[in-house]
């Protein structure tokens, strides 16, 4: 199994129509930290993810970039996506690519705040597990 061609990542990336972006964003919250909390300790990126939760759920976040890290990260709660995750090794591989490229572009909203928060959920969810 491959990781996802970069046509097929803009594809999950689109931006959506408002009240679908609600619905995402929704979603998200809702789904985001029993994902989390189960993939912690095995996800090596997993302080990205959670720093872009937490930009995404930031009120000061520009729109669009709030709509492309939601997007990412319903991707990443989808029990099942291109490569399930339940298989060792390649299971995040899509997770990761569609993350890295939503992170590529969107690095600037991702505050220092973020960032600590985010170390703080993994240790949380690390000494959880």
């Amino acid at each position: 199994m491959k990781a996802p061609k970069k046509t097929e990542i803009e594809a999950v990336l689109a931006p959506l129509e408002p009240a679908a972006q609600q619905a995402r964003e929704e979603e998200v919250k809702r789904k985001f930290w029993s994902k989390f909390r189960t993939t912690a300790a095995r996800l090596p990126f997993a302080e990205d993810v959670a720093a872009a939760y937490f930009c995404a759920t930031d009120s000061n976040t520009p729109i669009r970039a709030k709509g492309t890290l939601l997007a990412a990260l319903a991707y990443f709660i989808m029990p099942l996506d291109m490569l399930p995750d339940v298989i060792a090794f390649l299971g995040f591989t899509d997770d990761f690519a569609v993350l890295t490229m939503a992170f590529s572009t969107l690095r600037q909203h991702i505050t220092d705040e973020h960032r600590e928060m985010a170390r703080e959920a993994v240790e949380e969810a690390k000494t959880a597990s």
